[in-house]
């Protein structure tokens, strides 16, 4: 249960850990048998995990849009990644850390952004007083150069300055950042964004996990070393929190921002689904049923699991619940979780909740999942066909007429101005 508001002695600290690519069951937690894992794992064993939680898009910057503004991605304006010619999220939309910032807090994004590069939509611009990563999708650890397309573009930056920090590793460079910023506002509540660049390849695995994992089949082997060496800088930021003694003045949150990738930049994949169909760009669930946890040492519940349906636009308003903070003032689609957080029996947060990715729509009610992609409608229980093998649109016809009415409804209802 949570604690009474006159018990707690200064607003909490918040930190989102927003790791990319990284597959629905890639945590020992979530089942994984041949990982490393203990420090991922250790904000479970303090806090509440969630086996049904959902991004809010199968892909990097629309998942985003949706853990920041508590919004669907199309309700926040974006409606696929953001390139190098693309606008970005428009700076019109409210974030967590807009809200954070008006109570008082201090806020810092740390690591990959990949929401915009103009001066408005830059972290900067959105909220973040201090501001340290890339603007792109993803970079070299150690050269900090972006290499997608055209020429190689270095991209490095401390607010809007370009910095250079060559052959430093990146995740290295994001846990020093954060823990310096942590001891500069240890005194005031602050909110971090510490948004990481992987497992997203490129892998790049230290040695000693390489060796580790050297037995592994490939490409799972350097996906593994890449996710351990991840797991160690969370483990080294969660030390720094009790190393200034703010493990229980501290929300923890940790989410996946989409399944793990079969991209030929990630070797054809490594990352697992598990039970799941489907992987990173998919609306199956393995595109976007992702690991979660809360952790908030004597104030939440610890070492339990939750298995209600809940998304990535629910950390927006839980968050400001558990902060004592108003709800938002403006239309958002995440609902809080506190309710659940507190009771395993709680009902789920969402009557239903809708995706879309290209040309693909997807909605989940109860038991129901509908993916429509063009001409081809498909039909699931996902209670009783995690692997969306068995299409059962042809046998429950009037289910797939209700769902279609009920994405409609909802896409009809929401602008990005509203």
């Amino acid at each position: 249960m949570l604690m009474p508001a006159l018990l707690i002695a200064r607003q909490p600290n918040v930190i989102i850990i927003f790791t990319d690519d990284q597959g629905s069951v890639d945590m020992n937690a979530y089942g994984a048998t041949d990982l490393s894992t203990p420090h991922m794992d250790s904000l479970a064993k303090r806090g509440v995990r969630f086996t049904q939680f959902y991004a809010a898009a199968p892909v990097c910057s629309p998942s985003r849009v949706g853990l920041l503004t508590g919004r669907t991605p199309q309700h926040g304006g974006l409606h696929g990644n953001v390139g190098l010619d693309s606008v970005g999220m428009p700076s019109a939309q409210v974030t967590i850390a807009e809200e954070l910032k008006k109570a008082g807090y201090a806020t810092a994004h740390i690591g990959k952004w990949h929401l915009g590069y103009s001066k408005q939509t830059i972290p900067n611009g959105q909220g973040f007083d201090y501001s340290f990563g890339h603007l792109v999708g993803c970079i070299d650890n150690y050269s900090h150069f972006f290499y997608w397309s055209g020429p190689n573009k270095h991209d490095l930056w401390r607010n809007d300055k370009e910095v250079f920090h060559n052959g430093e590793f990146f995740p290295d460079l994001m846990v020093k950042e954060a823990g310096q910023f942590m001891e500069k506002n240890k005194d005031e509540p602050f909110f971090i964004y510490f948004a990481m660049n992987s497992p997203h390849y490129p892998y790049q695995g230290s040695p000693e996990w390489l060796e580790y994992y050297k037995d592994l089949k490939y490409p799972r082997n350097l996906y593994a070393a890449f996710l351990s060496t991840m797991d160690e800088r969370i483990g080294q930021l969660i030390q720094k929190l009790d190393d200034l003694g703010l493990t229980e003045d501290t929300i923890v949150i940790f989410q996946s921002d989409h399944g793990a990738s079969q991209e030929v930049r990630a070797h054809g994949g490594g990352g697992s689904a598990g039970p799941y169909r489907g992987y990173k760009f998919s609306l199956y669930e393995g595109g976007i049923r992702v690991p979660a946890i809360i952790s908030w040492p004597g104030h939440l519940p610890e070492n339990q699991v939750r298995s209600q349906m809940v998304t990535g636009c629910d950390w927006y308003p839980t968050i400001l619940s558990l902060c004592r903070l108003n709800a938002a003032s403006h239309k958002i689609d995440g609902q809080s979780l506190v309710p659940i957080i507190e009771a395993v029996d709680a009902p789920t947060a969402h009557k239903s909740f809708n995706w879309k990715s290209g040309e693909s729509w997807s909605v989940r009610e109860g038991k129901w999942k509908l993916i429509v992609s063009g001409n081809e409608t498909e039909l699931y229980d996902i209670p009783n066909d995690l692997g969306e093998v068995n299409n059962l649109a042809t046998e429950n016809p009037e289910t797939v007429i209700h769902l279609k009415k009920v994405s409609q409804k909802y896409w009809s209802s929401i602008n990005e101005k509203n």
